[in-house]
């Protein structure tokens, strides 16, 4: 055999022995290999880890209001508890949201979910009260939709709940388009729902000035590009999390996910032109955010390149039909309405009788007796946000409890435990209740289906 043979083959094992020592990457850096695909691993200096391949673990996920951040909320929380990580969680008078319009405080944190590495529940972005409570190496990460998309759905979401929207004769869209100075009231509650609401949730001011409104809009998107390493795009959600996974070496199965919190077609509106030049001219601030931020996303898609993007996102994609095939075996569990989905985890809260959101409910003979049911982490990949907060959250005190018990009585004693009514709020509910707060609350869905 001659020396060239040699060397090539000791190459090939070396290679080999490299990706089997890196575990979990293994798969996902071979189909990069093949592909022909950039190395998705970080520099050790960028993520602040032991090594690049380490898996990024402190994340800040602003929630934004009909995006599809539900859908990446579930990604994230389902990721911290496969890794064993603390998620930081509300305390109980704030529900599932951290006191949302409030701006963020620590002091909105349940005591049991701290120190945090992920947080991601609704709440008003504030940078210095965010440094305060996650660590150094915090990503931070957002997502955006198309405004007149997300308008849409917001008027019909929170139409019996935005006061602004209320007044509107027949709950009409196109009326309070035609006029909407005459229905809308700044600092009214709620308002925050009926005007540029990704700038209110970024903590940046709605109601600027229609005269100031591009200057501050073009200051404001340059001020979030700076604090937001990744602002994902709800119109391309797999792609958005092709950067996602390689912003935090993450594997492939961390990024796998299931659409949730849809609206049944009859409660969507369809948008004539004109309609959605009224409603980006309405919503100027949000309108040049997404245009500032889709245009980023695709810079830094066609810097990884779009061949490589695309077959990444078809491997995305196959491997969630393997999981759900896995999980539920063969298909997805049927598309139902609330009332008529069985198992009360999985239910969707209702915003009100003109929106109709639909969850999943297991086939019947997967609650047969004989039948193996899904694992865990198939079920929380269904629930709903206000379950899964509330089981998170109960799961996370008794961990808390475990690792400092003599903190939890220092706590109790000072009266920051909680009632027996607020621990028995903590366990799962078989049947929540929308309370206020929660009726405010939002439900990101794909493109798709909102």
């Amino acid at each position: 055999m001659s020396q060239k043979k040699i060397f090539l083959i000791l190459i090939a094992v070396s290679t080999v022995s490299l990706l089997l020592h890196h575990g979990g990457h293994l798969n996902l850096t071979l189909e990069s290999f093949w592909l022909g695909c950039p190395s998705s691993t970080a520099s050790s200096t960028t993520l602040g880890r032991s090594g690049p391949s380490a898996k990024h673990t402190s994340v800040a996920f602003l929630k934004t209001h009909k995006t599809a951040s539900s859908t990446v909320q579930n990604i994230l929380l389902r990721f911290a508890e496969r890794n064993n990580l603390t998620v930081a969680l509300p305390i109980t008078t704030c529900d599932h949201q951290f006191c949302y319009p409030r701006p963020f405080s620590a002091h909105f944190v349940h005591p049991h979910t701290t120190p945090p590495d992920i947080i991601t529940n609704h709440l008003r972005f504030s940078r210095t009260e965010l440094r305060r409570l996650m660590p150094n190496n915090t990503i931070y990460i957002t997502i955006l939709r198309e405004p007149g998309a997300m308008f849409e759905s917001l008027f019909t979401y929170f139409n019996h709940h935005c006061l602004s929207f209320k007044r509107v004769p027949n709950g009409s869209l196109e009326t309070f388009l035609e006029h909407p100075w005459s229905y809308y009231r700044p600092e009214e509650k709620d308002s925050m729902y009926a005007r540029n609401t990704l700038t209110f949730d970024l903590g940046g001011d709605k109601d600027r000035p229609a005269s100031e409104a591009l200057a501050y809009a073009k200051r404001f998107a340059a001020e979030m590009e700076r604090v937001f390493s990744l602002v994902m795009i709800s119109e391309y959600f797999d792609e958005s999390l092709v950067l996602l996974r390689r912003l935090l070496s993450w594997d492939l199965n961390d990024v796998l996910y299931v659409s949730l919190n849809m609206r049944t077609a009859d409660s969507k509106s369809s948008l004539s032109s004109k309609s959605i030049a009224k409603i980006r001219a309405w919503n100027a601030v949000d309108s040049v955010l997404y245009d500032y931020f889709n245009a980023s996303l695709w810079r830094q898609l066609r810097a990884l390149g779009l061949a490589c993007v695309e077959r990444e996102v078809q491997l995305l994609r196959q491997s969630r039909d393997r999981l759900v095939r896995s999980c539920f075996g063969g298909h997805l569990p049927p598309l139902r309405s609330a009332a008529h989905i069985t198992n009360n985890q999985l239910r969707p809260w209702q915003p009100s009788s003109k929106v109709e959101i639909v969850g999943y409910d297991l086939p019947v003979n997967m609650t047969q007796k004989g039948h193996v049911p899904p694992r865990d982490e198939c079920l929380k990949m269904i629930m709903p946000e206000v379950q899964y907060t509330r089981l998170l959250l109960h799961s996370e005190s008794l961990r808390y409890r475990k690792r400092f018990p003599l903190r939890s009585s220092q706590l109790t004693s000072r009266g920051v435990g909680h009632t027996r009514a607020h621990k028995e709020s903590l366990a799962p509910s078989l049947n929540p209740q929308p309370s206020e707060t929660m009726a405010r609350s939002t439900k990101g869905s794909l493109r798709l289906s909102q």
